[in-house]
């Protein structure tokens, strides 16, 4: 889709989507509709003793403004779920070393010039907001002037099996909230964002998470428990429901989980305010989703924009949310929210705002 946020909305709004079909080797699906980056794109991307998920971290992190690593007020947060687990084969002699987020880390800090271990957090599809949120606390709490968040996902065999297994790949571009979506789409991706005790356009104002507790797999039936989350995330920020411009929203488009989010937007009183949600444009991305989808939304918070829920035709959950259907200018915006959840239960909810001051 591009690099930077601002060439990925550019991109969105020309109505351009990185989800195809397309050959997917080593897969019993033989083709897979996903966003995966191509082999010259991967070419291009990967650097000289790292492998390609490595290659995407180093990457972002390369394209950020000038960060002091070596501070010791820096603190270097990475996110991931899935990691090198693409690497894992058969009789491998060392797995351990291969794909543990704490090898990638001790890695990724030696390039850098990060004298100490990164923190890695791995929490289903929430990790990227949860690194945000534990980023944002340990700043507020004086341990650190500034924090780095990457996050990187890329597809495997082993991932495309297991969202196989439970039946939750589409094979078409996936259509979040509509009557007619067959599931998500996955995709590769990588994000970084910088927080900081200095004052800038943008803040992370509050956040918060929970966990449902009802399955390993499958989503809260009422939504009741991302709802608190919402709740919890106004609360902190010092805003009430009806000031948030935009919802952007996690989105699967599989059954259970779009309806679940939309009775938990319902329940916090934000069914007014525009809801879409990005994997039609780049596919779950996984640990990066959270993080990637963050940095989008708060460059459409920028431009004052809505960005169109691709795929939406026909209501498909049982509430009455609003779901964008146009990208573009829409009004003034001062604060948004971003939607999350994952397996095992998790749900995060972030407040993004312009600083007014």
């Amino acid at each position: 889709m591009g690099q930077g946020a601002s060439a990925i909305l550019d991109a969105i709004a020309k109505g351009q989507t990185g989800v195809k079909v397309q050959a997917f080797a080593n897969s019993q699906l033989k083709t897979v509709c996903a966003a995966l980056f191509d082999e010259q794109q991967q070419s291009d991307l990967l650097q000289p003793g790292y492998s390609f998920f490595e290659s995407l971290l180093l990457r972002v992190m390369q394209s950020l403004p000038a960060v002091d690593c070596n501070d010791p007020r820096t603190l270097l947060v990475l996110a991931s779920t899935k990691g090198n687990i693409g690497l894992l084969t058969k009789g491998a002699t060392d797995p351990q070393e291969l794909t543990a987020l704490t090898v990638t880390g001790r890695k990724l800090a030696k390039a850098i010039g990060y004298p100490r271990q990164p923190v890695v957090v791995s929490n289903a599809c929430i990790s990227g907001m949860s690194a945000l949120l534990y980023a944002k606390r340990l700043l507020q709490c004086g341990q650190f002037d500034r924090a780095v968040v990457l996050a990187a996902d890329c597809i495997s065999p082993f991932i495309v099996a297991g969202f196989q297994s439970f039946q939750a790949l589409s094979t078409s571009v996936c259509r979040p909230f509509d009557q007619r979506r067959s599931g998500l789409n996955l995709g590769e991706g990588a994000a970084a964002m910088v927080l900081s005790k200095t004052p800038t356009d943008i803040v992370l104002s509050n956040g918060a998470t929970s966990s449902d507790a009802n399955h390993i797999s499958g989503p809260s039936r009422t939504g009741e428990e991302m709802a608190m989350a919402i709740r919890w995330a106004l609360q902190g920020a010092g805003i009430h429901a009806r000031d948030i411009g935009f919802v952007c929203a996690h989105g699967t488009a599989t059954p259970y989980n779009d309806e679940m989010e939309s009775k938990a937007i319902m329940a916090a009183d934000i069914n007014q305010s525009p809801v879409f949600s990005l994997k039609p444009y780049f596919g779950h991305t996984l640990g990066a989703a959270g993080l990637l989808e963050s940095v989008i939304a708060i460059e459409a918070m920028r431009r004052n924009w809505l960005i169109a829920s691709v795929g939406y035709q026909e209501h498909g959950v049982s509430v009455p949310v609003t779901i964008s259907q146009k990208t573009g200018p829409y009004k003034n915006i001062d604060h948004i929210l971003k939607t999350g959840s994952g397996f095992g239960g998790c749900n995060a909810a972030l407040v993004f705002s312009k600083n007014k001051r």
